[in-house]
């Protein structure tokens, strides 16, 4: 079993930061490309920043200049670094990554997701 787990989120004033962080652990033999997906109320999922074990980033237009992702491989750990957040970014923020478990399987997981919300 792959379990990823997010931390970092809550409430924030617009215009502030915070740092959400995830990490993938459990019957993993490696871990492929991570990324962050984020559910607005009434709203689809969508792809916020994705990164490769090479650290190839790929960022929503959304986000461009204002979040940050990077990776720390041994760990099987990625951050998002989000600053001058707007209220438009309050959403469940759900951590991705594509594993390959032990026993071979590639398969996509997914964190249980964890809330962001800016406001004054």
């Amino acid at each position: 079993q792959v379990q990823l787990v997010e931390t970092g989120g809550g409430l924030v004033q617009p215009g502030g930061s915070l740092t959400l962080s995830c990490v993938a652990s459990g019957s993993i033999f490696s871990v492929g490309d991570m990324g962050w997906y984020r559910q607005a109320p009434g709203e689809q999922r969508v792809m916020v920043d994705t990164i490769s074990k090479g650290d190839r980033t790929n960022y929503a237009e959304s986000g461009k200049g204002r979040f940050d992702i990077s990776r720390d491989n041994a760990k099987n750990k990625i951050s998002v670094q989000m600053d001058s957040l707007k209220p438009e970014d309050t959403a469940v923020y759900f951590c991705y990554a594509d594993v390959v478990t032990r026993g071979k399987n590639c398969m996509d997981y997914w964190g249980n997701g964890t809330l962001v919300t800016v406001s004054a």
